[in-house]
């Protein structure tokens, strides 16, 4: 039995029929509430577009706070990484020192 079920999301003015994972409904639905909230977000600040400027707008915006996040999970491993380094190299030398004695 598969977990793939077919779900019905409006995104600005159009209706879209999605195939996705059971297990994956909320996310996409999630995603989609905070794309149409940038929509209407951008609506009210910039009149006079259609409305697939306002998507694409949104879209835009949801890409970049994603490399931001992205850029910030890469920076954090890379710390971690680094302080891992600095804790193996400070037991070395306990241990060099308490061998010493």
């Amino acid at each position: 039995m598969t977990d793939i079920i077919i779900i019905n999301v409006l995104i600005g003015d159009r209706n879209f029929r999605l195939k996705t994972n059971k297990s994956d409904e909320e996310i996409v639905r999630k995603t989609v509430k905070m794309v149409n909230d940038k929509v209407m977000e951008f609506k009210a600040k910039f009149a006079g577009k259609d409305m697939q400027d306002y998507v694409s707008m949104a879209l835009l915006w949801l890409a970049t706070e994603q490399n931001k996040a992205g850029e910030f999970l890469i920076g954090m491993q890379e710390t971690e990484d680094k302080l891992n380094s600095l804790g193996s190299k400070l037991d070395k030398l306990l241990l060099d020192e308490d061998s010493a004695e």
